[in-house]
């Protein structure tokens, strides 16, 4: 009676789950999809692995994730890739916060917006690959940064919604040019101003001039000045004051913070 062990691993997982038990949860979930894979019910079986990723998120990320890595195999298997998308984003979280293994959330998150692309759900697809531009950057892989950074703008701006943001992630690929190299990045702001006019009024490229003028005479007071005048208006987030310190370290004798 392989159907009634499957009803009763669930009903025990639900329990299990009730009396916050979340490791012995997910092994019951994990028993029912196996079960159900004997019976080729490969739905069934699927579910079953997600809400056993789900419940061995709260106590064994590593085993959520295998878990979960078994769901995608079956949802691919059977052309669901919009689904499979949507775990792999899943663990891409779980590498990025529990496990801080940044180079697997960024495999997991490009995984996810190629089936993402496929399934042609572009904004979905920009939302992950965002994610995998502003952790390159950070690991200091620019060209790939600026590459994704590019191909998100290119792709919003012809939309009347999205456009405003374009400017951002041109913002965001001119910083990951500056920091590899000065010129680099006054061909590639020449480049985006011709591509995209509305950047040309920007705040952002009016700050990209003034660090470019301070970096080129090696002054790290004008550079924070500027930096400070950006700020008061717009708050920096994480990355952009990261980005910022990187090309400030680049001016000779500069102490390497932005007060």
């Amino acid at each position: 009676k392989v159907e009634d062990a499957c009803d009763m691993y669930a009903r025990a997982a639900n329990m299990f789950k009730m009396a916050k038990n979340w490791s012995a949860a997910g092994n019951a979930f994990c028993q029912a999809a196996r079960l159900h894979m004997q019976l080729q019910n490969k739905l069934d079986s699927a579910t079953s692995f997600v809400d056993a990723g789900n419940a061995y998120k709260k106590a064994d990320p590593q085993e959520a994730i295998n878990c979960l890595n078994q769901a995608i195999d079956i949802y691919t298997d059977m052309g669901r890739f919009t689904i499979a998308a949507k775990h792999h984003i899943t663990i891409a979280e779980i590498y990025e916060s529990e496990l801080v293994d940044i180079e697997k959330a960024i495999a997991h998150y490009e995984q996810a917006a190629d089936y993402y692309k496929g399934e042609e759900s572009n904004s979905s697809a920009n939302k992950c690959l965002l994610k995998v531009g502003h952790y390159s950057a950070q690991l200091e892989q620019y060209q790939k940064a600026i590459e994704i950074y590019e191909q998100v703008a290119m792709s919003t701006m012809d939309n009347p919604l999205l456009k405003y943001n374009a400017k951002e992630y041109f913002f965001k690929a001119s910083l990951c040019h500056f920091i590899v190299d000065e010129l680099n990045a006054k061909l590639a702001i020449e480049k985006y101003e011709e591509m995209f006019p509305a950047f040309t009024d920007s705040r952002e490229l009016k700050l990209l001039k003034k660090l470019l003028e301070a970096h080129e005479e090696q002054n790290s007071e004008a550079f924070t000045e500027a930096v400070k005048e950006f700020d008061s208006v717009s708050r920096l987030d994480q990355w952009l004051t990261t980005m910022l310190l990187r090309i400030k370290k680049t001016i000779q004798g500069d102490a390497g913070d932005l007060k």
